[in-house]
């Protein structure tokens, strides 16, 4: 025998390599040698009423992926059990049914494991219980009833229902293809989403579970939907007049709307600061609303004196005495009476800084509804002038007791001292010698007007006139 080349040794290794591939391949993938053994798998039995068509070697599908096989069927005194072999790779949840379906036309039956909820992953030796599986139903029972149908339907009429059925399907074959393939596509669509659907699945029970406690109120709805619905019959006349005229409204809806649209964010912008404040003061609103019926009641009583009796009708119980300057008007916080200007001005300068208020004591007779006496209204029982002084520790300081001006209006808030200025200097008319007082009264000095002689001495400057 001649000696083997280097050649043919080469080529008889990698014959031998590739034998081995495939021999591990035909071993381990498609005889599945471990599996034989049990190595890697657990069994678990599922407890059926009957056999449904499954059978040893069948598959075991877990959300759609193969799982394991069925290793065995055997008869039991409640009906079968089926011995399943599943792999370990893949957790599968122990709350869970089973169910026995049919992959294709002909049969092949498979067993499908659908998950309840999240639960610890089921363990060799587990059984899954009969009240968790399903079974279809026998194919001999499907074709008894639909045979025992058909005997059912008169034979003379039989050709009337194919006649119908063609003039309602006739035609309609594009659409009903179209419909074939959408529901295919929801299908795959399905399918490819399974993990999702199932959730959906699992989850809907509660939601399910809420519709059936409310069927009285679903029940009460629907009769309330029925009555607006024989409401909307009877006014059919100005429902189809709405349906005229409503189009035209809409488009001048539109229209205002397109015309209003630049203003309306300025509006809005204003709003929230509006409704800030409504939110803010809303004790103050409601009660407001509470004593405006009270308020109006006591109005109507005073212009309807004597109604109803005896008395002669003399009008409203109204009292036209004139309290004039009882009390006083308030001078302190404001501008000195220098300061002040005439009422005849008709011109608006700005307005001085600083707030200008009555700062007397809050149970001063002055000015009851004062500044001084606003409520605060995150602050029960607290008044302040300012939303500032409400929302911090400090109190109201008033200026003084009196009726007089007193302190400078743009220090009276800011923590400074009230300026005691003992000589003030006023504006004078030249003409007669008239000027106004601190009080807020005119006074008059002669040797001030034209016309008046030097003073005699110093001394006199000091003097009073007149």
């Amino acid at each position: 025998m001649p000696p083997l080349t280097l050649r043919i040794r080469i080529q008889l290794v990698i014959f031998a390599v590739v034998t081995l591939i495939f021999a591990a391949a035909m071993v381990f993938g498609y005889i599945r040698l471990p599996a034989m053994f049990g190595i890697g798998r657990y069994q678990v039995t599922v407890e059926l009423p009957r056999t449904a068509g499954v059978y040893p070697g069948g598959n075991v599908n877990y959300r759609g992926a193969e799982v394991g096989r069925i290793k065995d069927v055997r008869l039991t005194e409640t009906g079968v059990a089926a011995v399943l072999s599943l792999t370990s790779g893949t957790p599968i949840p122990a709350d869970l049914d089973a169910e026995v379906h049919s992959q294709s036309a002909v049969g092949e039956q498979y067993i499908a494991l659908l998950p309840r909820r999240d639960s610890p992953p089921l363990k060799n030796g587990d059984v899954i219980p009969a009240d968790r599986t399903s079974v279809p139903p026998d194919f001999d029972s499907v074709l008894d009833a639909l045979n025992t149908g058909l005997n059912a339907v008169p034979h003379d009429d039989l050709q009337t229902v194919v006649d119908e059925s063609y003039i309602a399907f006739g035609g309609l074959g594009p659409d009903l293809s179209r419909l074939v393939t959408g529901g295919g596509r929801l299908a795959a669509g399905a399918r490819e989403n399974l993990d999702s659907v199932l959730t959906l699945i699992d989850r809907s029970p509660p939601i399910l579970n809420a519709q059936n406690d409310s069927g009285a109120a679903v029940q009460s709805w629907a009769e309330h939907l029925a009555t607006l619905g024989r409401q909307v019959q009877d006014q059919d006349a100005a429902v189809a007049d709405l349906l005229r005229q409503g189009p035209p409204a809409v488009e001048e809806a539109r229209l205002l709307i397109e015309r209003v649209r630049p203003t309306v964010p300025i509006l809005a912008a204003d709003m929230v600061s509006i409704t800030q404040v409504l939110l803010t003061y809303q004790p103050g609103l409601e009660q407001l609303l509470v004593l405006l019926p009270q308020g109006a009641a006591v109005a109507q009583a005073i212009v309807l004196a004597n109604r109803d009796t005896r008395q002669p009708y003399r009008g409203a119980y109204l009292s036209l005495n004139l309290s004039l300057n009882q009390p006083p008007p308030c001078t302190t916080g404001f501008l000195p009476a220098q300061q002040q200007r005439a009422a005849v001005l008709e011109d608006h300068p700005e307005r001085p800084p600083g707030y200008l208020y009555c700062r007397v004591p809050q149970d001063s007779p002055l000015n009851v509804r004062g500044l001084r006496n606003l409520p605060c209204v995150t602050r029960p029982g607290k008044r302040a002038p300012t939303v500032a002084m409400c929302e911090s520790d400090d109190t109201y300081v008033p200026l003084n007791n009196g009726y007089n001006w007193k302190g400078d209006p743009n220090a009276t808030l800011s923590g400074q001292g009230v300026p005691q200025l003992p000589v003030a200097g006023v504006e004078y008319d030249p003409a007669t010698g008239a000027y106004t007082g601190p009080d807020g009264r005119r006074y008059t000095r002669d040797d001030l007007a034209e016309g008046a002689g030097p003073p005699e001495n110093w001394q006199s400057m000091l003097l009073p006139g007149g």
